[in-house]
């Protein structure tokens, strides 16, 4: 067998500065990409098969193209749940564009990573982008960036059934320098919004509380299937159609935490599109406020967070920052915080020995910048 090196591919991770759960709700979101990626190595084979290794797993998993058809989704449980993405991707790209897998080169794909795993910054997306991007350039599939997320999303349900929504691959694809991606998941279209975080002296703080949490298990799927149902209740196709002025009907059609539930995604949504707002009218200090009341709906409403990611939150704005919220599904993960540069050092003391003081696992403090997208690197 004879193979020939094609290149590398990287996709950046993603940090979500407001919007949580309210992607598959067919609502608004407001991330950006980060400078962590993921990158893959593709080298073409010529024996119509594909092949994922990592550094981060010792698991590497062969599989003929052909069988992609058979083992997603009903038999995903036979392959180990980190290579169930790209080669989730690979199927998901095959299956949107009709193609047969006899008439594709088979691929090894070999991937690397500097993204967190864990912290709520999408990993996940992360491999899943790079390795739609590959593909589609070594397959010659043409799917536009959009396309490309969609892949990924199917992917993340279908090929690892976490039931995620499509914000962190579009993220991934679409992000840009200095720059956030406001994202209507309803009609996929996109928007970039300047954030002005370098001109106003500002740093995005990232808090990992080492609080590991999984998306394809418990409650996640519960959020989900909350909103579901107050969807439902409501007579509407997705709680993105209702308004903060809804919200006294639903109370009264609605058992409390279901209401809860709906609560949190619909004011979340209002909070996407305030904080779009203030960015453009008064600059990013004036959201300070929309990223403090989104982590009091997450922590009251949704109740998807978790004692270390209320400590990091608290200490955070005690200490200066001036917005503070948990990021991500929940149950775990990451906070961020919005800080003035001078004041970093002063925010990540008082973490860390709020922590301590707690009992709490140390946690992991870094700053992000908004970078690009998905993109061939070699």
């Amino acid at each position: 067998m004879t193979e020939r090196i094609e290149g590398t591919w990287s996709a950046p991770g993603r940090v979500n500065l407001i919007g949580e759960h309210t992607d598959y709700n067919d609502g608004f979101v407001f991330p950006f990409a980060i400078e962590y990626r993921t990158t893959v190595r593709l080298a073409s084979r010529d024996d119509a098969r594909i092949r994922v290794s990592s550094s981060f797993s010792a698991d590497a998993v062969e599989v003929p193209l052909a069988e992609l058809a058979g083992l997603f989704p009903d038999r995903r449980d036979e392959v180990v749940e980190w290579a169930r993405y790209p080669l989730g991707v690979a199927w998901a790209l095959l299956e949107a564009t009709g193609t047969d897998a006899a008439s594709v080169t088979g691929v090894d794909l070999a991937f690397s990573s500097d993204v967190p795993v864990g912290a709520g910054l999408s990993s996940s997306a992360a491999i899943e982008s790079a390795t739609a991007s590959a593909l589609n350039d070594v397959w010659q599939l043409g799917l536009d960036r959009v396309a490309l997320a969609r892949a990924g999303r199917r992917a993340e349900n279908e090929a690892v059934g976490a039931p995620t929504g499509i914000m962190d691959q579009m993220a991934s694809m679409l992000g840009q320098p200095d720059a956030g991606t406001f994202l209507d998941c309803r009609s996929l279209l996109a928007e970039v919004v300047d954030l002005g975080f370098a001109r106003a002296g500002l740093e995005l703080v990232v808090i990992d509380t080492k609080v590991t949490h999984a998306h394809s298990t418990g409650g996640y799927g519960e959020r989900r299937a909350a909103c579901e149902r107050g969807a439902e209740i409501m007579g509407v196709t997705a709680l993105r159609d209702v308004s903060v002025a809804d919200l006294p009907r639903a109370q009264e059609l609605m058992d409390d935490v279901t209401f809860r539930r709906v609560r949190h995604v619909v004011t979340e949504d209002q909070r996407v599109l305030d904080t779009v707002q203030t960015l453009r009218e008064d600059g990013p200090r004036a959201i300070g406020g929309l990223l403090d009341a989104s982590h009091t709906s997450m922590r009251d409403d949704f109740e998807i967070s978790v004692p270390e990611l209320d400590l990091a939150v608290e200490t955070a704005r005690a200490a200066g920052a001036i917005g503070a919220r948990m990021t991500g599904g929940g149950f775990g993960g990451a906070a961020i915080a919005l800080v003035d540069r001078e004041r970093v050092p002063a925010v990540t003391a008082a973490v860390e020995s709020a922590f301590a003081a707690a009992g709490f696992t140390a946690p992991h403090i870094f700053t992000v910048r908004p970078s690009e997208g998905a993109r061939r690197d070699a």
